[in-house]
């Protein structure tokens, strides 16, 4: 019998084949279901077509699902916000109900909300499908708008194709601003965008677009799936927003949870038409322990389809580019990962794993490469699921890359614990490169997780309290010259490393200064930790721009020599020296990790012939002290037969060369 192909890979997941082809198969027996073979998973995921408000010629026509509802009514200003028997939806069967009402009835930018009526008790509830939602200012109670603006938005660029190796900028719109304020779409695409364009990265990750209530969960405590933030402005900004991202040739992807949803009844999904099943799992199966929220049952065809339909939705009408998948961990496993280690394979495939969610994410990566053949998939899976950035069609689960989150633990963990003598350049190559053979990853030196309150970024663990008086130009504090020295470092090793793409989170290349903490009650819903200081990185009189400038310069240099297209071959590991040097395609890159020694005429293999430095962290340009004389040639000689080069390496120093 012909090996799964993760097996002939992978041998050690020998013993687990059969679970594997049974994954496979139920994602395909799943797909019959919706499809029965003669259409595509696009062509039936249209709950946003169905479900909701829509204009036609005639009338307007608004549908919803709630099989468990006894009477539903459509209530606002023109019901005086309480149910008429004039505004109730009429049952068509199959839990769906609709209500058809005149053109003049409603016009653009009013406000609705249904009343809903089950067997035992009746609330308001905005509609499952609402693709616009708005909060009142004084009240701070959410509402569905109707959203028909007379002129539609015509999109104006191509999207661009899908980048080979992803760079990654994770924004997040809200607290883009210098300001203490919530930002908009349109202020992003005028003073963000171009900075983003600048530094080189190719793609950007949208954080909290889907409507949530609560604004400090970051976007991730989702109530309308379908609904844009109206925080940030208009549907029609954030299309322009992307749409301009698309002209400098950028990719956006979005940021999407369809891991949980929150557990607010007015505003959100749960408990919607009274019952607590219709979109999840009922009792503590639906609720998680952790984030207070209700878990989806994947096992549900009209929840498959209503998250089919989303990710249909984001892509056709704002024309993303792609999805990075929060909170996959949580999906996969009915413990949802919470105090797990992931130490043995049999934790993978045991009775702990949800598989009706895996065989949902192997049809939401298949209808997404339906809608769109240039868009692409992130994982984010701490779990280190075999299959999961794997092909569907070779028995993966689809994903086209996975996040590498134990990198960002690993530096954390390296700077708190271990002094910078004892910095093991075999040890550091290891953990960077240290993936599953057969699958893409994107690599950090730290994400939004590390920049929130309780956590610390990397400027913040490497210098602390020394950043508000040491990071003036003329200043010479040796913490921050550390810092600032290791910032370059980490960040240029988990970059040229990576095995599939790069990602970082706005603000953090020129190194942030304050955490994140978003408006609440403990800080007075004070903006001042939930913004950018941009201004810091544009000063002359500050090390910020140092950091920027490196950061721009290293993506250059990835891109510029194709860093990222092939595998990196090891050189020289040296614990003593605490040298580490690898090739990588065009590129050479040599690292003195010491923090006190400097080797000059440093001897190491280099296969033969000329070469020149095209990246230096100790430039003055980056905040170094320009030890390295930038101009000299460099030369292989014989030794031993072998060619080997000479080289000035000063103390936490990397540099990167190519061959002439």
């Amino acid at each position: 019998m012909k090996l799964h192909p993760l097996i002939q890979i992978d041998p050690w997941l020998k013993p687990f084949g059969f679970t594997l082809k049974r994954r496979a198969e139920r994602a395909k027996i799943r797909e019959m279901e919706f499809t029965d073979g003669k259409s595509l998973l696009k062509d039936l995921a249209n709950n946003h077509l169905y479900y909701g408000l829509f204009k036609t010629e005639s009338h307007w026509i608004f549908r919803e699902k709630a099989p468990n509802a006894k009477q539903i009514f459509l209530m606002g200003e023109f019901s005086y916000w309480k149910p008429m028997e004039q505004y109730a939806l009429q049952p068509l069967g199959n839990g769906d109900w609709e209500i058809q009402l005149p053109l003049a009835f409603l016009q653009h930018g009013a406000l609705y909300k249904l009343w809903m009526v089950w067997e035992y008790g009746a609330d308001e509830r905005l509609p499952s499908h609402a693709q616009r939602v708005v909060q009142d200012e004084v009240t701070k109670v959410y509402s569905g708008q109707v959203w028909e603006p007379e002129k539609k938005y015509v999109w104006k660029n191509p999207q661009p194709e899908k980048p080979k190796n992803p760079l990654i900028y994770e924004a997040h719109i809200g607290m883009s601003s210098q300001n203490t304020e919530i930002n908009t779409y349109w202020s992003f695409k005028e003073f963000v965008l171009p900075r983003i364009k600048k530094l080189g990265y190719n793609t950007i990750q949208m954080m909290a677009i889907q409507e949530h209530p609560y604004y400090g969960s970051f976007g991730y405590q989702v109530s309308n799936f379908f609904a844009p933030s109206s925080r940030f402005g208009t549907p029609e900004e954030l299309m322009e927003l992307i749409d301009a991202a698309h002209r400098l040739g950028i990719s956006v992807i979005l940021d999407v949870v369809h891991s949980h949803s929150v557990s607010n009844t007015k505003e959100g999904l749960s408990l919607f038409d009274g019952s607590d099943n219709l979109y999840f799992h009922s009792g503590d199966k639906g609720c998680h322990p952790v984030w207070d929220s209700r878990c989806f049952n994947y096992g549900k065809n009209d929840v498959v389809l209503f998250l089919l339909s989303n990710l249909k939705y984001w892509l056709e009408n704002f024309k993303f580019d792609g999805f990075r998948f929060d909170g996959v961990t949580s999906m996969c496993y009915w413990n949802h990962g919470i105090g797990v280690d992931f130490l043995n394979y049999k934790q993978y495939f045991d009775e702990n794993v949800d598989e009706d969610a895996i065989v949902y994410l192997t049809l939401a990566n298949k209808l997404i490469k339906e809608v769109s053949v240039n868009a692409f998939t992130i994982a984010e899976d701490v779990s280190g699921m075999p299959g999961m950035a794997f092909p569907s069609e070779k028995g993966g689960i689809g994903f086209d890359f996975r996040m590498s989150m134990g990198i960002a633990d690993y530096w954390g963990k390296l700077i708190k614990e271990t002094p910078d003598e004892a910095w093991n350049p075999g040890d550091i190559y290891f953990r960077l490169t240290d993936k599953r053979s057969e699958e893409k990853t994107i690599s950090y030196a730290e994400s939004h997780d590390q920049a929130m309150v309780g956590d610390k970024t990397l400027i913040f663990r490497l210098i602390d309290k020394e950043m508000y008086t040491g990071m003036a130009v003329e200043s010479q504090n040796l913490l921050v010259n550390r810092g600032v020295a290791l910032h370059k470092l980490i960040r240029l090793l988990t970059l040229s490393l990576s095995q599939g793409g790069y990602l970082n989170f706005m603000g953090n290349e020129f190194g942030h200064p304050e955490w994140i903490d978003f408006p609440r009650e403990g800080n007075n819903w004070s903006y001042k930790y939930a913004r950018r200081q941009w201004n810091l990185a544009d000063a002359e009189n500050l090390k910020y721009k140092y950091l920027n400038a490196f950061d721009a310069a290293m993506i250059r240099c990835v891109e510029q020599y194709k860093v990222l297209e092939t595998s990196p071959q090891v050189i020289l590991q040296d614990s003593n020296s605490q040298v580490l040097a690898y090739l990588r395609n065009n590129a050479f890159f040599v690292y003195n990790f010491s923090p006190t020694n400097s080797y000059t005429n440093f001897e190491l293999y280099a296969p033969e012939g000329e070469y020149k430095i095209v990246l230096n962290s100790d430039s003055v340009a980056f905040g170094g002290f320009g030890n390295i004389n930038e101009t000299i040639i460099y030369k292989t000689s014989s030794k031993n037969g072998t060619p080997h080069l000479r080289l000035y390496l000063p103390a936490r120093t990397g540099v990167a060369l190519r061959k002439i």
